[in-house]
């Protein structure tokens, strides 16, 4: 048997959990109305995101942190064209800022 150091153990993990719910009926999500969140987040420890609905009605480039509970943060940047997607409830990808020598995919959708 081969004994690792917890501290081994608590890197990134391979959890693509967010705070949205991926199990979301798209017809039922309207960004307008309710905002958006991601509902993935790749090898997610902690990172979450909510976008405001004034910011998709806005439709104006805008950078986010998704630090949420991890000891550290990452940016993404949501674009005019992802606001556009976002407004007609498409769901949209970005990749995070490097940080800790890693980043992660954000996948958004409406609330």
């Amino acid at each position: 048997m081969v004994a690792l150091p917890a501290y081994a153990l608590l890197g990134c993990s391979g959890d693509d959990s967010a705070n949205g719910d991926p199990d979301l009926d798209p017809d039922q999500a309207d960004c307008l109305a309710n905002g958006a969140n991601a509902t993935a987040i790749s090898s997610n420890h902690g990172h979450t995101l909510v976008v405001a609905k004034a910011d998709i009605d806005a439709g104006t480039q805008k950078s986010y942190s998704i630090q949420g509970s991890s000891g550290h943060s990452h940016e993404i940047i949501v674009s005019e064209s992802n606001f556009t997607k976002l407004k007609n409830k498409e769901q949209v990808v970005i990749e995070s800022s490097t940080d800790s020598s890693h980043r992660h995919t954000v996948t958004v959708a409406c609330a």
